[in-house]
């Protein structure tokens, strides 16, 4: 691979994302602007931002990495993604925008009255959003590696950089803009190569049929007992993403929440189904691609290996592009959810904390991204997921739709999920891979940690039914009582 290909794709889209973030920052001038930008952006181009901003790392490269690795098996990851989204539309969507809140801890306090819930909540927040971006920043630094042949650590740095200067500069009104960009950047660099290989190369010889895929990576038998966890950590880790959230708080009414998340399923839906091609293709045309090393940046390789000369080196340059754009938008999109949290608990919500406060939601996973050993990136994700799975969205559900929930019930249930899923994934880590169920049981935790959050957090609130607030029938009534489309006010 040319690396004056991925110098120049990298560039590209840097150069890309700082100037639009610049015209984000001509008119990002209030709090309002920077934390939900002003409650005025339309279904349409929120439904573009947040595809940017969820087709993270695992999406543009880790799952053809796991298609190339585990056939059909991984194809739950797709499914899983998109079906999120179906949840967030039943449950969450239009309820949340209508609670007037800017954040979840916003949200959770307002629902229980308890600044200590409160807190528990910016703290699970801040926690996930690390956890989340850390595989981004790895992400960047394997795509540098492989395109550039610089260390590893200049993507994740340069990453770093951009996000913690464009999100500090224009708030979320700015990352709007770069993120409803970026997904269609995203969708052209994956969607563009498979349109020409199919054209081209499909015709290809296959490669080694000697070479085999690792079992310890490739299990041939389907367990079902992780597959159903990665199914309920995937569909309602979805409901409790910080950085997913905070984009409905941007619509201006439920309504408009509602169809935001209805054109996001059908964006979603389309993107999938480009990297579950090129993993296919992976399997059938360039199997010695499948090893722990050079799974994840099949979406990299591939366009190069089977249309070589000016064509193949056009679209892995675009490739590229969409990859570093990816890493970009969902890092921006986490880092502005933090940072609104950071500065309401720590800075008093003023616009010169938001922006330090973005500073400081970059370094932490940064510092963790340079030190830590990576891992495969859907598999990664796929954990952050059931750890939210386990903590926000209990209490997010439940705080919508059940009037008897209390915030002693809601701090023991998230403490509950999350010391059972933070304990069982280090454990995990420990242990390692296995075929008993001591080993399936830890490697993927959500289904017994969901079931375990939600049932301390039912069980201590009927326990504590004096603790119920007040106010709790008048804002459940704000949540679920339609109101009009603000455009018919």
């Amino acid at each position: 691979m040319n690396p004056v290909l991925g110098y120049v794709a990298i560039v590209a889209v840097t150069l890309a994302t700082t100037l639009i973030g610049f015209f984000g920052l001509r008119v990002s001038r209030t709090t309002g602007d920077f934390y939900v930008a002003s409650r005025t952006v339309k279904p349409w181009w929120n439904a573009s931002a947040i595809g940017g901003e969820y087709l993270s790392a695992a999406s543009f490269l880790g799952i053809a990495g796991l298609i190339l690795l585990q056939g059909s098996d991984a194809l739950w990851f797709p499914i899983g993604y998109t079906a999120g989204y179906l949840m967030l539309l039943l449950f969450v969507a239009a309820p949340l925008r209508r609670s007037g809140a800017y954040t979840i801890p916003d949200f959770t306090q307002a629902r229980l009255e308890s600044t200590t819930v409160r807190r528990i909540t910016s703290a699970l927040v801040i926690v996930i959003g690390w956890l989340y971006i850390v595989p981004q920043l790895q992400g960047a630094a394997l795509t540098v590696r492989i395109t550039t042949g610089l260390p590893s650590w200049v993507g994740a740095v340069a990453v770093a950089v951009i996000v913690g200067v464009v999100v500090a500069a224009g708030g979320m009104r700015s990352i709007t803009f770069v993120q409803a960009f970026q997904f269609w950047l995203k969708l052209t660099a994956i969607g563009v190569p498979v349109v020409f290989i199919l054209l081209f190369a499909w015709d290809a010889p296959p490669g080694d049929p000697t070479i085999s895929f690792p079992t310890e990576l490739a299990p041939s038998t389907p367990d079902a007992y992780l597959t159903i966890s990665l199914l309920v950590a995937l569909l309602f880790g979805t409901l409790g993403l910080p950085h997913v959230l905070v984009r409905f708080y941007t619509n201006p009414d439920g309504v408009a929440a509602r169809s935001t998340t209805l054109i996001v399923l059908g964006l979603l839906s389309v993107f999938y189904i480009f990297p579950t091609i090129l993993g296919l293709m992976g399997r059938v045309l360039a199997p010695e691609l499948a090893t722990a090393d050079t799974a994840d940046a099949v979406v990299l390789l591939l366009p190069g290996r089977l249309l070589p000369g000016a064509l193949g080196d056009g679209l892995t340059a675009l490739v590229i592009a969409g990859a570093f754009g990816a890493f970009l938008s969902t890092s921006s999109g986490l880092v502005v959810s933090l940072a609104g949290v950071i500065s309401q608990e720590a800075f008093g919500g003023s616009v010169k904390g938001f922006r330090i406060a973005a500073v400081c939601s970059i370094l932490v996973p940064l510092a963790v991204a340079l030190v830590a050993e990576p891992g495969g990136l859907a598999g990664s994700v796929g954990l952050v997921f059931a750890f939210t799975a386990s903590t926000l969205c209990p209490v997010l559900v439940l705080g919508i739709w059940w009037r008897g929930l209390t915030d002693r019930g809601a701090i023991a249930g998230m403490v509950a999920g999350g010391a059972a899923c933070g304990l069982a994934i280090v454990a995990g880590r420990l242990i390692g891979p296995g075929v008993d169920l001591l080993s399936s049981l830890l490697a993927q935790p959500a289904a017994w940690t969901v079931p375990l959050s939600v049932l301390v957090m039912v069980g201590v609130s009927l326990g504590s039914k004096r603790r119920i607030p007040g106010s709790t029938d008048l804002f459940l009534r704000r949540l679920h009582v339609p109101e009009r489309p603000a455009a018919s006010r």
